[in-house]
């Protein structure tokens, strides 16, 4: 199996296209800007949906789901969220099409069935969601309300690419309404921490827990969280944003409850979400220019065993072994699979899943059986080493665990490397133009400011890190007052 990948340094870019769509993931599809993600993409977004949707539930929360479509009214009730989304609205006008009397075979709009109200295909959910919460919200006994779904949304994106940028995206979106500001910012806060742990624990992406600024907030938060990784590439990638909502929607659905006292007030909300963006980022993070390399956590497949025969007898030999092994793997629910092809020959399998990225490949022969040994091989450091077959299981088992730490350490190093304090805005241009990733500069609080270095550089402020320390400076572009260093980089 030949790959022929272009490598990260000659064109980064290509190479992630390329390895999207060669590693079997996902390929554009018939619609303009949407794309068709594949049984092996699917199987690894359905492992994130499933340690998410755990972790989800761990903290309280439930599925429900909600309509995909939303009356432009009630889009329009939350000012700043409708103005925010409203470029990217697609807006749903008839119910029905007829034949074209003028065009035998082709069919038009029936312009006698124009909805009575355009309905707008949700770019995200608070709208229709928030209407439905004024008629489950009644008593202080009713809250907190803590609901997710996991849906489709669509977003008319002019220029795509495939899972970070799609005009349709699946993704979960988590919605929660409060009895208090408290209560609702403890919320949104708890819920960046579990993205924080999921792409640190799963992904083994390490990532900036921040604020956005006031221009990067969402449409209609009052503070946006969120959670900022590195690619390989040195360019940042939003990988999961939690919205303190105060009572914007709120008071625009008139959802209140009363309080223990009888009176009337409105709930305090959060949104929080991610999608199949996350799978951009983990293609990004770890793949090299042999293929993709995946943390063995949400591997779909963490071991393939591939057989080396010549004879119908050696191939039965080694089934029959190999069929024990696999035994001792699915105890340990361990994901494994028996690659007994006779269709295709080891060297094309070798190269078909290190493509794919599977995290440990086991070579049996028949030598191997002669010997009592198995070749191991790591798709992360491509080395390979002979393990006696009475250890291999528990042997395997702890290497899936060293890949999945590895990887991680091996991310952080990169991370941490290309975090770059800078003082003036030369040296701002200077490393973001050379040696890029996150840089750490003071800037004066000022909206202008931010748009005028974005203009200038393209950098955007990924996020104000909760961690920063109190360091009072000036601001690079302005010159102006600075409370404390920001991150700024080039993003997806």
């Amino acid at each position: 199996m030949s790959k022929n990948l272009t490598t990260r340094n000659e064109d980064y870019s290509k190479w992630y296209n390329e390895l999207v769509v060669k590693a079997d993931l996902a390929e554009n599809s018939g619609v303009r800007g949407c794309m068709v993600i594949k049984p092996y993409g699917y199987a690894i977004w359905e492992k994130m949906q499933a340690e998410l949707d755990r972790m989800f539930k761990e903290t309280g929360h439930s599925n429900a789901y909600f309509p995909l479509f939303v009356p432009k009214s009630m889009f329009e009730a939350e000012e700043k969220n409708a103005e925010g989304f409203a470029k990217e609205c697609a807006i749903v006008t008839h119910y029905r099409l007829k034949n074209d009397p003028d065009k035998p075979g082709k069919l038009m709009v029936d312009p006698n069935a124009k909805l009575e109200e355009e309905l707008i295909v949700r770019p995200t959910s608070e709208a229709i969601i928030w209407s439905t919460y004024k008629n489950w919200v009644q008593s202080y006994r009713d809250l907190p309300l803590l609901i997710n779904q996991w849906a489709n949304v669509v977003r008319w994106e002019m220029r795509t690419r495939l899972f970070l940028r799609t005009a349709e995206f699946l993704w979960q979106e988590g919605h929660t309404a409060h009895a208090t500001k408290a209560e609702a910012i403890e919320e949104s806060e708890k819920m960046m921490h579990v993205y924080a742990e999921f792409a640190e624990n799963f992904m083994a992406i390490p990532v900036i827990k921040g604020l956005k600024t006031e221009t990067e907030r969402f449409a209609g938060a009052e503070e946006t969280y969120c959670i900022e990784a590195l690619m390989q590439d040195g360019k940042a990638l939003q990988a999961g944003t939690s919205h303190f909502l105060g009572q914007n929607f709120a008071k625009a659905f008139d959802v209140k409850f009363a309080n223990q006292e009888g009176k009337q007030e409105h709930v305090w909300g959060t949104s929080w979400g991610v999608s199949t963006r996350l799978m951009g980022a983990l293609v990004m993070t770890h793949s090299d220019d042999n293929g993709l390399v995946l943390p063995p956590n949400l591997a779909p497949i963490q071991v393939v065993i591939i057989p080396i025969f010549k004879t119908e007898d050696e191939f039965i030999a080694i089934s029959k072994v190999v069929g024990d092994l696999v035994s001792e793997f699915k105890k340990l629910i361990i994901a494994v699979k028996y690659d007994d092809r006779t269709t295709q020959k080891p060297g094309f399998k070798f190269a078909e899943w290190e493509l794919k990225g599977v995290p440990v490949r086991i070579a049996v022969g028949p030598k191997d059986l002669e010997n009592g040994t198995f070749e191991i091989a790591r798709r992360d450091t491509l080395s390979k080493e002979v393990v006696a077959k009475e250890g291999v299981v528990m042997h395997v088992s702890a290497l899936l665990e060293t890949i999945q730490n590895d990887l991680f350490t091996k991310a952080l190093l990169y991370r941490n490397e290309h975090v770059t304090q800078v003082n003036s805005f030369e040296e701002f241009k200077e490393v973001l133009e050379n040696k890029t990733g996150f840089i750490a500069a003071h800037w004066d609080g000022t909206p202008e400011t931010e748009e005028k270095i974005k203009e200038m550089t393209k950098a955007t402020i990924r996020c104000i890190p909760l961690d920063r320390e109190n360091e009072e400076g000036t601001c690079i572009f302005s010159g102006a007052k600075s409370a404390g260093r920001v991150l700024f980089a080039k993003a997806y």
